[in-house]
């Protein structure tokens, strides 16, 4: 199946979407190469972004999940290149 490489990036706004967001990303841990987790403390916000190879529709069921949290926002940037895994 073909997969591609993505970068999501993610702003939580509502701490209480936080638990499930992590539930999401071990539930699609197969896919993500790395994470980064900033946590913008005067701004009462998280800013968090992973770095996945996965096809693509398992990319966008991953955003689409993060996406309809409360006071979460997402945004993805997939390369054009895709690869056979």
């Amino acid at each position: 199946m073909e997969t591609r490489v993505a970068v999501m990036s993610i702003i939580v706004e509502n701490a209480d979407s936080v638990e499930t967001i992590n539930a999401l990303l071990h539930d699609f841990g197969q896919y993500i190469i790395g994470r980064m987790g900033l946590p913008y403390r005067e701004r009462k916000i998280s800013i968090i972004s992973i770095a996945i190879d996965a096809p693509q529709d398992k990319i966008s069921a991953l955003a689409g999940k993060i996406g309809k949290l409360d006071g979460v926002s997402v945004k993805t940037a997939l390369s054009s290149v895709g690869t056979n895994a």
